[in-house]
């Protein structure tokens, strides 16, 4: 894993040809720009059936790429000025602005958070929503600190060392929870209680 600088870092993301990882308020994250999703799943071996996370910056940034009623609108929107930032994964319905690869086996819906993390929001106010997803070989545990991912993904690029908060005791990752029409599935338990949502 190369260190550079943070606008390095910017840059070499913005141009679509590098994966970038960056710690988060949860696991850290191995992220590309959202047309380039490819790179990612080459890069854990991941299979296409399972669909990655766009991560924003604001919910502003997020909302182009969804779509819904106007009621529905209404819960989500609450939804997230409630718990975002923070361990919060919402799977909406996705407006065709989303790119294929994002979801490719199943391009209809799309996971979104915004990560309560200075250094992740600062990242992706300059670069815009990125395709995020744990940084780990498939089907493994999550990488938690810089030396780890040092190792086993040598080609990302990230933040010198000494700018990486201390790595989590835990790996707890968000809680994750689809819209289903008229209201929540939790299918993910995460570090906030996904029982909250089952009666919004």
């Amino acid at each position: 894993m190369a260190a550079i600088s943070f606008l390095a870092l910017i840059a070499a993301v913005r141009s679509g040809e590098h994966l970038i990882s960056f710690p988060t308020d949860t696991v850290p994250a191995l992220a590309c720009r959202p047309d380039q999703a490819g790179l990612i799943y080459q890069a854990k071996q991941r299979q296409s059936d399972k669909p990655l996370i766009l991560m924003g910056a604001s919910p502003e940034s997020l909302w182009p790429y969804v779509e819904g009623s106007a009621q529905a609108w209404e819960i989500w929107q609450s939804i997230a000025a409630t718990y975002w930032p923070g361990a919060l994964t919402l799977i909406l319905p996705a407006s065709p602005r989303l790119p294929l690869a994002m979801n490719p086996e199943n391009p209809t819906t799309i996971g979104l958070r915004i990560p309560n993390s200075d250094m992740a929001r600062d990242i992706l106010n300059q670069t815009g929503p990125l395709a995020t997803t744990s940084i780990n070989p498939s089907g493994q545990p999550p990488l938690l600190t810089y030396l780890e991912i040092q190792q086993h993904f040598p080609q990302v690029f990230t933040v010198s060392e000494d700018s990486w908060p201390p790595a989590p005791e835990a790996a707890i990752p968000s809680t994750v929870i689809k819209w289903n029409g008229t209201g929540w599935v939790c299918l993910r338990q995460g570090s906030i209680p996904g029982e909250k949502f089952l009666q919004v």
